[in-house]
């Protein structure tokens, strides 16, 4: 009788990782025919156009995934209907370790905006990581008098009606944000949706807006560069890279933080040892020095948590923003 050695050398390591807390290298995942994972290609669905902070996160891991596993991880951008597409198709793809999913708020906002997205957040994935995060922001143009959420929030109350916002699209975690402000605080506030977050830089620099929702990475080179006014990040931390914008929650106003996280998940039914395999790895690579520089130049605060971290976020951020959809009666065909 054959004895798998493979097997039982990654459930020792494994058996010593986690219940002696040492730092042991674990070792190649097996397929089951005795052969190392992965022994082909690999594919992780990204359901939007190229060139997104997505996107470009994605071929920064699937680079570095390539050398760490010894086979090419490439990435299929399938994007369309808020990334429904891309989504449905992974939510379809085979759990046989070779098909991954790295996608926005999307899996989170999606099945409370569409009547039919395709897709299960819970049912249809595996969670594997957080893989990064970047906060929501409010802006205006530089001459807008207001300087903080507090200023705005009164100048909004003092011109009841006049004052409107901009967003990247209808159901987008920079729209809800807005939508929870107006709601939270009962301002009368208009909507302007746009079809992504470029539209919205141009519109916030020619003052054409009253303020912008979107997410830090689009507007942080205007900020920098003192033609956009940073109002209010919404996180309870500043930003990194644009440290001296302060926070809604630093002036009193509270209840519309959010962010825009972007998560790695496979389909479900792939075997534990093969995700556990690709958390292992992402994890590891989000902590390399030059990973680390990309992200924090693209406006993304590196998370890269734990499997059952990530599923109570998924969770959490389903009830969140399925409440705010409802509240402010929001749906997208």
């Amino acid at each position: 009788m054959k004895i798998d050695r493979i097997g039982i050398r990654v459930g020792a390591v494994l058996a010593l990782s986690i219940f002696a807390g040492t730092n042991v290298q674990a070792q190649p995942a097996s397929t089951g025919s005795g052969q190392a994972y992965p022994v082909r290609p690999i594919r992780v669905i990204v359901p939007f156009a190229p060139g997104g902070p997505t996107d470009i996160i994605g071929r920064v891991m699937a680079a570095k995934l390539t050398e760490a596993l010894g086979q090419q991880v490439v990435i299929d951008n399938r994007g369309g209907a808020g990334g429904n597409i891309g989504m449905g198709l992974a939510a379809r793809a085979a759990g046989d370790g070779y098909t991954f999913l790295l996608v926005s708020s999307s899996l989170m906002v999606n099945p409370s905006l569409y009547a039919k997205p395709g897709f299960d957040p819970i049912k249809d994935f595996i969670p594997i990581t957080c893989v990064a995060a970047s906060s929501n922001i409010i802006t205006a143009h530089a001459s807008q008098p207001f300087k903080n959420a507090k200023e705005l929030v009164a100048a909004i109350k003092a011109s009841s009606g006049k004052f409107n916002y901009a967003s990247p699209g209808a159901g987008t975690t920079p729209h809800l944000s807005g939508e929870l402000l107006r709601l939270s605080l009962g301002l009368d506030i208009a909507h302007i949706p746009y079809t992504g977050a470029g539209p919205v830089v141009q519109a916030v620099l020619a003052n054409q807006v009253s303020i912008g929702f979107t997410a830090v990475p689009p507007m942080a080179p205007h900020i920098k560069a003192g033609s956009i006014r940073g109002v209010a990040v919404l996180a309870p931390k500043r930003a990194s890279n644009i440290p001296d914008v302060p926070t809604a929650v630093e002036v009193g106003v509270n209840g519309i933080d959010s962010d825009t996280k972007q998560g790695f998940l496979a389909p479900a039914g792939t075997p534990k040892e093969m995700v556990d395999r690709m958390h292992r790895e992402v994890v590891k690579l989000m902590q390399m020095p030059d990973v680390k520089e990309r992200m924090a130049a693209l406006g993304f605060d590196i998370v890269a948590d734990s499997q059952q971290e990530f599923a109570k976020t998924v969770r959490d951020e389903i009830a969140k923003w399925g409440k705010a959809i409802r509240d402010a009666k929001i749906k997208v065909e």
